[in-house]
C-alpha cells in the first residue's frame, strides 16, 4: 500500500453496502444515464455506494484546456462553452426545466472560476500540479450533480439519495508511490457525513480527494476506480462492482484474439499480473483497499448487464489454469556481458542503480546461472538513455576488458501467461514454448517468478499478434486458428473445399479448431478475404468478385503474421506450384499436397525442399501423392521408424489403370474401355497422363525416396501403354486413333487368360534401387488379382513381414477419396501444431 498508514480492519465483517462505479464511457450522455440508473434500480435492496467517473472525454478537455492556457493559446472561453453544451444536452434530457437551470448556473460559476484560474496560468505560462488537479477534477463535479438530480427524481429506489463530495472524506498524501489514503481520518470524515443508519445510496465524485491542508488532489491514474475501492473499504462493502464498455476480464485483447473469453473469476494476484503487463484490468494500486479487506470485485459491462462478468477475490473457483495472455509492446533489451561479472558481487546492484538513477522502468529482468550476462527489458523510448546510463556506470570495466559489451536491441515486445493454477503443475512453460516453436516465434529472453503465477517471455514485436494469439490457442482459451490457402479449386480441390465446408463447424464446436480459408486460387482467378471464405458460396463469390489471379500477392495475403500456423494447399499437378515449396517452408508456410510434382522431381531439388522444411521448422505432408486417401507413406514410415527393414514394395498404384484392368477382358475393346473410364471421371483429363505409366513411376520415386534410396523418376524402367506415334496430339484425336491399336491389347489378355493369370499393371521397387512399372501376370490367387474396380494395393516384404507380406488396400482414385486424403493431412498438421484432436 503506498502510504504509511496502514487500512484499518474491523471485526464485524462486511456490511450491507454494495459500491458501483461507473467510467466515463458508462456516463457518456443521457442515454447512458439512463441505462445506469436502470442498473441500480435493478440491485437488491439495501444502500449503494455509487462513484462516477466524468463524462467520457470530459477529463481530457479540461487537461487540454490546462495545456492551451500554458502555450498562451487564445479559444479557453470557446473550449469552456463545449464542454458546457455537452452537459446541458444531458440535463435538457434527463432533468426538468427548473433542475436543469439550477445545474447550469452552478456550471457557469465554475466556467467563471477555471477561466480565471486559466488566465492566471496563461500568464505564468505554467500550471502547477494543484492547478492542474484542480481543473481536471471538475469534470467528476459535474456528473455526479447530473445523476444525483437525475436519480433522486426517478424515485426508482427507496430512501436518500444524497451526494458525496469526496473531498470531503477522502484524505490522501502524496508519495514516491503515489497518493497514500490516511485511513483513521478519512473514515472519521465518512463517519460524521453518513449514519450509521443510512440505507439510501451515495452519489459520489470519483477521481478527486483532498489533502490534509484541504487543498484538492486527484488520485492519478485509474482514480474512479482508485475511489470505488477506497469507499468500498471505507463503507465496509459486501462487493464493489466496476462497470465498463467491456465484458469482465478477457483472456486477451479482444483487437488481436478475436475469441478472447470472459474469465469467470480469478484471484487478486493473478488481475495485478495481467494488470501490470498492459491488460485491461482495474489496476493494481487501486484494488489496494478492496484487497486488504478482501472484498470481491466484479468488472461488468454497463451495456449488457446481462452478459458474463469476472469476479476478482481472494479464492475464486474457476478451474483454469491460465487466466490470461497479454503483451506489452515497443519493448528494447538491454544486455550486459562480460566475463568479469562472474562471481563478482554487486554487478545486478550497480546495473539496476544506474537504471534508477536514470529514471528508467525495468519491466523484466533475465540472467543466467553463469553469470556471465543480465539482461533486462526497458522501454523502447528509454533505450537509449538506458544504455548511456549502463555504459557510464561501467566505463571502466568497459575500458579494461572486464565487460564485453553493453548492448540493446529494439523492436521487442513481451509476452507475458498468468494463471495461479500454473504453479506446480508440470508441463506449463512447455505448451507456452511448444506453441511459439510451432508458430515460427523466436524467444529473445525469458524469466519466471518464483510463485509460478507468471511465465514471461520476450519476442520480435512484428511477431507479437502471433505469438499472442498461438499461445492462447495452446492453452485452448481460443481455437486454433491456422489460415489456410488453396490452389488449384478443381477435380480434387473443390472436392476438398465442399467436405472442409461440411466438417467446419463441428471441429470449430468439438476441438477448438478453426480452418480459416483465406485464398482461394485458380489458374485465372484469385479470391481474398482477412476474415475467412464462406465456404458454402465460394464458387458463385470467385466468380463475382475474384481477381487476376498473382501466385506472389496469393502467398502474401496467406502468411499472415497475425495468425500463428500458415498453410497452403496444393491440389494441382503444376510443376510451377511445386517449384515454390521450399520457398514457402523456408518461411514457416506448411505445405500440403496430392500434387507428386517435388516429391518426385529433381533428387537436389528434393533435398533442398527437405532441408528447407528443416530450417523453417515447417511441415510438409503429401500422404495422398500416393494411393489417394490410404495411409501408404505413413505405413512405409511407421515401418522404417520402429526399425523395420523394407526388402521391397509392389503394388498396383493408379486407380485408373486398376479400373482398366478389372474391366478389361477381351470381351470389348480396350479403347472403349478408355473412352468410358474417361467419361466417368476414372482417368486424368488426358489419359495418356495415365496409360503413359508416369503417374505410377513419380509413385514409385516418391516411395523410393522414402525409403531412404538416392532414386531418380529416370531410374525407374516403365512400360508405357500409350502406342508409339500417339503421344502428342487432342485428347479427342488420341481417343480416335487408338481402336487401331486394340489388337495388340487383346492379344495380351488372351495370352494371360490362356495361362490362367490375370494382367495388372503393377509398380516394383527392391532396397536395391531396382526400380520398374509395367504389366504383369497375376496369379488367380495373388492380392492384386482380387482388388475392386478402383482400388490401389500396396505390398511391404520386409524383415518382419516377409513370409506373409504387409498389404495395405483400398480406393486409389477419384476426387473424393484424394480430397478426404489431403483433408487427413490437413488434420494431421493441426494435431502437430498443438490442436486436441
Amino acid at each position: 500500500m503506498s502510504s504509511a498508514e496502514m487500512l484499518p480492519t474491523s471485526d464485524a465483517g462486511p456490511s450491507a453496502w454494495v459500491v458501483h462505479k461507473f467510467g466515463g464511457s458508462s456516463v457518456a450522455d443521457a442515454g447512458c444515464f439512463g441505462r445506469v440508473a436502470a442498473i441500480l434500480d435493478s440491485q437488491p435492496d439495501g444502500p449503494l455506494g455509487v462513484v462516477l467517473s466524468a463524462c467520457q472525454g470530459v477529463t481530457d478537455a479540461l487537461l487540454a484546456l490546462v495545456a492551451q492556457a500554458e502555450r498562451q493559446e487564445p479559444g479557453i472561453r470557446a473550449g469552456i462553452d463545449v464542454i458546457r453544451a455537452r452537459h446541458a444536452s444531458i440535463a435538457a434530457a434527463t432533468l426538468n426545466a427548473d433542475a436543469a437551470r439550477r445545474f447550469l448556473e452552478a456550471f457557469d460559476r465554475d466556467g467563471h472560476d477555471i477561466e480565471g484560474i486559466l488566465r492566471t496560468v496563461s500568464l505564468t505560462r505554467s500550471a502547477a500540479r494543484s492547478v492542474t488537479d484542480l481543473i481536471a477534477g471538475y469534470g467528476e463535479l459535474w456528473s455526479t450533480r447530473l445523476f444525483r438530480e437525475f436519480f433522486a427524481r426517478r424515485q426508482g429506489r427507496t430512501g436518500e439519495v444524497r451526494w458525496v463530495d469526496a473531498r470531503e472524506v477522502v484524505v490522501v498524501e502524496w508519495g514516491p508511490l503515489g497518493p497514500g489514503v490516511q485511513w483513521a481520518e478519512s473514515r472519521a470524515r465518512l463517519t460524521r457525513l453518513v449514519s450509521a443508519g443510512f440505507s439510501g445510496t451515495l452519489i459520489i465524485t470519483g477521481f478527486i480527494a483532498a489533502d490534509r491542508r484541504g487543498v484538492q488532489t486527484t488520485l492519478g491514474r485509474n482514480g474512479s476506480d482508485f475511489s470505488a475501492s477506497i469507499f468500498g473499504a471505507l463503507l465496509d462493502a459486501r462487493e464493489i462492482h466496476i462497470w465498463t464498455d467491456v465484458d469482465g476480464v478477457l483472456s486477451a485483447d479482444p483487437r488481436r484474439v478475436p475469441d478472447a473469453q470472459v474469465i469467470d473469476s480469478m484471484s487478486y494476484n493473478e488481475a495485478m499480473e495481467l494488470a501490470y503487463f498492459g491488460a485491461k484490468v482495474i489496476h493494481p494500486q487501486t484494488m489496494a483497499p478492496a484487497v486488504g479487506r478482501e472484498i470481491p470485485i466484479w468488472i461488468r459491462n454497463t451495456f449488457a448487464p446481462e452478459r458474463a462478468a469476472t469476479l476478482i477475490c481472494a479464492r475464486p473457483s474457476s478451474t483454469l489454469a491460465v487466466k490470461g495472455i497479454t503483451t506489452i509492446e515497443n519493448i528494447a533489451l538491454l544486455n550486459l556481458e562480460g566475463a568479469g561479472m562472474i562471481g563478482v558481487p554487486g554487478t545486478a546492484h550497480r546495473l539496476f542503480g544506474a537504471l534508477r538513477e536514470g529514471g528508467i522502468s525495468v519491466i523484466l529482468i533475465s540472467q543466467g546461472s553463469s553469470e556471465h550476462s543480465i539482461c533486462c527489458a526497458v522501454p523502447l523510448d528509454q533505450s537509449a538513455a538506458a544504455v548511456a546510463a549502463v555504459r557510464a556506470a561501467f566505463a571502466r570495466e568497459l575500458a579494461d576488458g572486464q565487460i564485453q559489451s553493453v548492448g540493446v536491441d529494439s523492436e521487442l515486445a513481451i509476452l507475458a501467461v498468468v494463471g495461479d493454477g500454473m504453479a506446480g503443475l508440470p508441463g506449463i512453460a512447455a505448451k507456452v514454448f511448444n506453441a511459439l516453436g510451432s508458430a515460427g516465434v523466436n524467444v529473445r529472453a525469458i524469466a519466471q517468478g518464483a510463485s509460478e503465477r507468471n511465465i514471461s517471455v520476450v519476442v520480435p514485436g512484428k511477431a507479437a499478434t502471433r505469438a499472442l494469439r498461438a499461445v492462447h490457442a495452446g492453452f485452448y482459451l481460443s481455437p486454433h486458428t491456422i489460415s489456410v490457402g488453396i490452389i488449384g479449386p478443381g477435380t480434387v480441390g473443390r472436392v476438398l473445399l465442399d467436405q472442409m465446408a461440411s466438417q467446419c463447424e463441428r471441429l470449430r464446436r468439438d476441438f477448438k479448431l478453426e480452418l480459416r480459408v483465406r485464398g482461394i486460387l485458380s489458374s485465372r482467378k484469385m479470391l481474398l478475404s482477412d476474415r475467412g471464405i464462406e465456404l458454402s458460396g465460394w464458387r458463385p463469390e470467385l466468380a463475382a468478385d475474384g481477381t487476376t489471379a498473382d501466385l506472389d500477392r496469393f502467398v502474401e495475403h496467406v502468411d499472415t503474421d497475425y495468425l500463428p500456423n500458415r498453410v497452403i494447399i496444393d491440389c494441382t499437378s503444376s510443376s510451377d506450384v511445386a517449384s515454390h515449396y521450399a520457398a514457402w517452408l523456408a518461411a514457416g508456410i506448411h505445405v500440403v499436397t496430392p500434387n507428386k510434382k517435388a516429391g518426385s522431381g529433381d533428387l537436389a531439388a528434393y533435398r533442398a525442399l527437405r532441408e528447407a522444411r528443416r530450417k523453417g521448422g515447417s511441415h510438409y505432408l503429401y500422404e495422398a501423392t500416393v494411393g489417394a486417401g490410404l495411409p501408404v507413406i505413413q505405413t512405409l514410415r511407421d515401418l522404417r521408424e520402429t526399425g523395420d527393414e523394407i526388402t521391397s514394395i509392389e503394388g498396383i498404384l493408379s486407380g485408373t489403370l486398376a479400373y482398366l484392368f478389372n474391366v478389361y477382358d477381351g470381351t470389348r475393346a480396350f479403347s472403349d474401355i478408355v473412352r468410358e473410364a474417361k467419361a466417368r471421371g476414372y482417368t486424368e483429363p488426358d489419359p495418356r497422363d495415365d496409360l503413359s505409366g508416369m503417374d505410377v513411376a513419380r509413385k514409385l520415386t516418391i516411395l523410393g525416396r522414402e525409403m531412404g534410396l538416392p532414386l531418380h523418376l529416370a531410374d525407374v524402367r516403365v512400360e508405357s501403354l500409350v502406342p508409339a506415334g500417339l503421344e502428342s496430339g487432342s485428347v479427342e484425336e488420341f481417343l480416335d486413333r487408338l481402336p487401331p491399336h486394340d489388337a495388340t491389347m487383346a492379344a495380351r489378355i488372351a495370352e494371360a487368360s490362356d495361362r490362367g493369370t490375370v494382367l495388372r499393371y503393377v509398380g516394383r521397387l527392391t532396397a536395391a534401387g531396382a526400380a520398374t512399372v509395367g504389366l504383369v501376370a497375376c496369379e488367380p490367387r495373388h492380392a492384386f488379382a482380387n482388388i475392386a474396380l478402383t482400388d490401389n494395393v500396396v505390398r511391404f516384404a520386409t524383415s518382419r513381414y516377409d513370409s506373409n507380406p504387409m498389404i495395405v488396400q483400398g480406393p486409389g482414385a477419384g476426387p473424393a477419396v484424394t480430397a478426404g486424403g489431403v483433408f487427413a493431412d490437413l488434420l494431421r498438421l493441426a494435431a502437430y501444431l498443438g490442436a486436441r484432436l
